[in-house]
């Protein structure tokens, strides 16, 4: 489809030959059209046709997104008049990072969601109800439409929020598929209990949880993924992705991993020095893009951390597989000389129902090193303790943060900024990141 073999189901060999030489075009490529990977080369004394396979990427010094805010332009490979798409994703050093698409690179965006939607075993008979952002400049609202077009599936664009007319669209257009944020779909189901909507009767059987875990590093469920099937007989499937690799690793039906489209994406797993670890082994995400026209990356840190699997899948599929996100390198705290990262005191936090919302803060102390802060709104009518609330987080932790019970209106304040358009759950204001 869309000219790209799917790999996923193929020798090990195979993929890997495929890759070799999708590998051979993208350096001469970026050596021919890319001011920012020319420089690179040059400075770093990289010969490309000295490279013949992946294993010969450790000779390419990696790139971040602070590379691409600073020399934002130097990236692109192709003129002006060949843009189709701007999107944009946040930035380190507070404004937005530009990424363009031409039209080959939308198509390929539109096949990768297709090959996540076949992950989850979504056809052509399918009713997709995308509960999240579709303008903005945001990629992924984008990407699950196009995938869904090639898939031949209904597709509605609910957008967020709205839990009454989410449920009102789900029972009036028979949706069977919902692509949400996982918090999100706990409000709905808090929603549908407190309205007398009976959601186990909707004909929702499936649902792609984006933009946060569902499931621990072993590949169980975690807390909010527990809350919502303890409650709501339904698929869930994790999913991963980034503006900036334009590609996702989304679950199978097995739940064991998301698969990487090998046809779309070299990926690596590196320690702090840079050097690739082993499997099962922790270190950061390290992408390499084929077949963008744009803005393609080479060894591109996504500031992820997880772990690679590569025995074959219980589904069959012999593509590797990463583990959910464990954490970003620079959200890293260091409190006390307890390491934590966001997402395990978001699936905490996650799962106290007397807890409406939340924002987890870090910032400096007089000593330069880290102070955590939660901010909290509670719910009405539930009996609610802060000093309970410190003794789980201390027991969960084992670290006591500061928690403040703020009122909802200034919770949203701290939520929310212009140049976002995401709701940020994770404020870092320390003078030094880590």
């Amino acid at each position: 489809m869309n000219g790209y073999p799917n790999l996923n189901f193929r020798d090990k060999t195979e993929i890997a030959e495929y890759q070799n030489k999708k590998l051979a075009e993208l350096l001469q490529y970026l050596q021919s059209n890319s001011a920012f990977y020319q420089n690179l080369f040059k400075v770093n004394n990289v010969n490309i046709n000295k490279l013949k396979t992946m294993s010969d990427l450790k000779y390419i010094p990696p790139s971040t997104k602070r590379d691409i805010q600073l020399h934002n332009r130097d990236f692109l490979c192709i003129g002006s008049d060949k843009i189709v798409e701007y999107t944009s994703t946040s930035g380190t050093l507070g404004s937005p990072v530009v990424i363009a698409l031409s039209e080959n690179d939308l198509q390929r965006l539109a096949y990768n969601e297709y090959l996540s939607f076949s992950k989850m075993n979504l056809t052509k008979n399918d009713v997709i109800q995308l509960a999240l952002t579709l303008d903005k400049q945001f990629m992924a609202g984008m990407a699950y439409y196009q995938g869904s077009r090639i898939l031949n599936s209904a597709v509605i664009r609910t957008g967020p929020g709205v839990p009454s007319m989410q449920w009102d669209t789900v029972f009036r257009m028979n949706t069977t598929a919902i692509v949400a944020v996982p918090s999100f779909i706990v409000k709905l189901i808090e929603y549908a209990e407190n309205n007398d909507i009976d959601f186990q009767k909707s004909p929702v059987k499936r649902i792609l949880c984006i933009g946060e875990n569902i499931r621990n590093a072993d590949m169980s469920l975690n807390l909010i993924g527990q809350r919502i099937k303890n409650k709501w007989n339904v698929d869930l499937y994790s999913t991963y992705a980034s503006t900036e690799m334009q590609t996702a690793f989304t679950e199978c039906c097995k739940g064991l991993g998301g698969h990487q489209h090998c046809e779309l994406l070299i990926a690596e797993v590196l320690d702090d020095c840079g050097n690739s670890v082993a499997e099962g082994e922790t270190g950061e995400l390290v992408i390499t893009m084929l077949d963008v026209e744009a803005m393609p990356l080479l060894r591109y840190r996504t500031g992820d951390l997880c772990y690679m699997m590569y025995d074959p899948c219980p589904c069959g599929r012999t593509s590797p597989r990463i583990s959910p996100i464990i954490g970003r390198k620079s959200h890293m705290i260091k409190l006390k000389g307890t390491t934590l990262y966001p997402p395990m005191i978001f699936e905490i936090l996650n799962v106290r129902e007397e807890i409406e919302d939340y924002v987890v803060e870090v910032s400096s102390n007089d000593l330069d090193t880290d102070n955590l802060t939660i901010y909290i709104t509670l719910r009405k009518n539930v009996n609610a303790d802060i000093k309970t609330i410190e003794s789980y987080l201390h027991a969960s932790l084992r670290v006591r943060p500061e928690v403040k019970n703020i009122d909802a209106e200034t919770l949203k304040r701290l939520q929310t900024t212009e140049a976002s358009r995401k709701i940020t759950k994770f404020l870092d204001t320390r003078r030094s990141r880590i």
